[in-house]
């Protein structure tokens, strides 16, 4: 080899290695789900509404609010509880604030709503094909390590995810950094090589802002959030991510 063929390798060095870099180094490698991009929550709100008709949807909608409303304010306020124990204070006061009468009973049975969680309908076949692909998948949720458990036990989806990766582990709740970094630790990967499968628009935001590359799974066709964040991807099932990880 020449002095000039010597040269002009050593200057193209650095060009050929970003290229690299750029191709394989950026694969993604694993996904990060949130648990309401697998599991379906309606059930949750058919109950309340079975419990107290006329007034079920209303209720399920404060609920909801209030409950990632604490989320927010006990991660800022560094006075963590489990997502079980903010999920129940959030529906004594949504009862409370609706001026509904919440029995023990119908506290219960409301409850025990998110221990009976079910997959969307095309999840675990989508989760099968992302998996058959070499994908590693894991659960990145406020959900108790032990709500997690019982949902993906009684789905039949053990095989596919690897630990679950619970917000009692950081005590922090998402969209705190500290909460999305989880994955990073847990998987030993970097940022841009897993994706986070969102199901709330603020949740995409997070771990847009984070850096994960992020795919909303927008099951109730609502609009992007005005966080200066927006997802990399937006679908309307796990189908939908499926192709957004696999073909780009």
């Amino acid at each position: 080899m020449n002095r000039r063929s010597l040269l002009t390798l050593t200057a193209a060095a650095p060009l050929l290695q970003a290229a690299a870099d750029s191709s394989g180094a950026r694969a993604i490698k694993a996904i990060a789900f949130d648990g309401f991009a697998v599991f379906d929550p309606r059930p949750i709100a058919a109950r309340a509404e079975a419990i107290f008709p006329g007034k079920g949807a209303e209720l399920t909608a404060a609920w909801r609010t209030r409950q990632f409303e604490y989320t927010w304010l006990r991660t800022l306020t560094g006075s963590y509880i489990d997502f079980w124990s903010i999920t129940e204070a959030a529906l004594v006061f949504t009862a409370r604030l609706l001026k509904i009468e919440l029995s023990m009973q119908a506290r219960q049975k409301l409850m025990r709503g998110f221990l009976e969680l079910r997959p969307w309908a095309e999840a675990p076949a989508a989760l099968q094909a992302l998996r058959d692909a070499g994908i590693r998948l894991v659960l990145l949720s406020n959900f108790t390590s032990a709500m997690l458990h019982t949902a993906v036990a009684s789905a039949g989806l053990e095989a596919l995810f690897e630990p679950h990766l619970s917000t009692d582990r950081v005590r922090a709740y998402k969209p705190d950094p500290r909460a999305y970094r989880m994955a990073v630790d847990a998987l030993k990967l970097r940022r841009d090589e897993i994706v986070f499968a969102a199901f709330g628009g603020w949740d995409a935001a997070g771990a847009k802002t984070f850096g994960f590359p992020t795919f909303w799974v927008n099951r109730m066709s609502s609009p992007i959030e005005e966080l200066g964040s927006a997802p990399d991807g937006t679908g309307t099932n796990l189908n939908d991510l499926a192709s957004f990880v696999l073909h780009g």
